[in-house]
């Protein structure tokens, strides 16, 4: 007989993990186990001096470049997926984006979600761009750009902070964190496209990639309405190959198609007459 009650309360109790995996917030436990499993393995291979997995052959950039026709100095787009802890480098080629590398970051800090406010650790996610006076070759992190946060979205939701950065190295306090060797190839092409006319380069943050499934899984979070909105905007890219005009109308971000002459536009708070996939 206690057998059977001891079989019966284990069932009860695993039928009850189950469950909770299913919830919003065993979603987000399993994420967190993800994450810090991955950073862990990232800062073992840093340590031992050993390139993260998967980063690209950086000692052999020239056949590189040759192999997919383009050169630094072409204009570049640079997109940030927390979650599965990559950047992607994508360069212009004929009126279009190809992605060229795809980094592993070591390193970023908090959970996913936006940042908030100035000391909760958390990376942004959102749409940003990087200029001339955003570069710092002399950083403690070796090199480092800052994303430009707050924008105008962040700042219309009160949200407060400084100094989010791509830099070197592997520790973050809010930052995006890609070894010494992987910054200085993404600096090589962000600078390289500043000198060469690109006014912004835009740099768009997203807690995954924005599939319909990762929205699913997190539906009911407290960010998946926000997240939806990020959606939008990356879906106007994977149609396009261009990055879509960023701007921010009535507390949401809002898009229109972009083109060759509009990939340095900075986010502004404006309402489109033809808003792009924002019904």
């Amino acid at each position: 007989m206690l057998r059977h009650l001891l079989v019966s309360l284990v069932l009860v109790a695993l039928a009850a993990g189950g469950y909770f995996l299913f919830t919003p917030q065993g979603r987000q436990l399993i994420d967190r186990v993800h994450i810090n499993m991955q950073r862990a393995e990232n800062r073992a291979h840093h340590e031992a001096g050993k390139p993260l997995p998967g980063t690209p052959d950086l000692a052999r950039l020239d056949a590189r470049l040759k192999a997919a026709g383009i050169a630094p100095g072409m204009p570049v787009y640079l997109r940030v997926f927390k979650l599965e802890s990559e950047i992607e480098l994508w360069v212009e080629k004929d009126g279009r984006f190809e992605l060229f590398a795809t980094y592993p970051m070591c390193m970023w800090s908090g959970r996913l979600g936006p940042k908030l406010r100035e000391g909760d650790q958390q990376a942004p996610e959102g749409f940003y761009t990087v200029s001339k006076d955003a570069l710092n070759p002399n950083s403690r992190m070796h090199l480092s750009f800052n994303l430009g946060f707050p924008n105008v979205y962040d700042r219309g939701k009160g949200r407060t902070g400084s100094f989010l950065m791509v830099h070197g190295g592997c520790a973050s306090i809010g930052c995006y964190a890609v070894t010494d060797a992987v910054v200085d190839e993404i600096w090589a092409f962000v600078t390289a496209a500043l000198d060469q006319g690109q006014a912004r380069i835009p740099v768009h943050a997203f807690p995954f990639r924005m599939t319909e499934r990762n929205l699913r899984l997190r539906q009911g979070d407290e960010w998946s309405g926000f997240w939806a909105n990020l959606k939008t905007g990356s879906d106007l890219f994977e149609q396009s190959r261009v990055p879509p005009v960023v701007s921010v109308c009535e507390g949401r971000y809002v898009f229109e198609p972009g083109s060759a002459a509009t990939v340095a536009s900075d986010v502004e708070e404006r309402c489109p007459p033809d808003m792009a996939g924002n019904s």
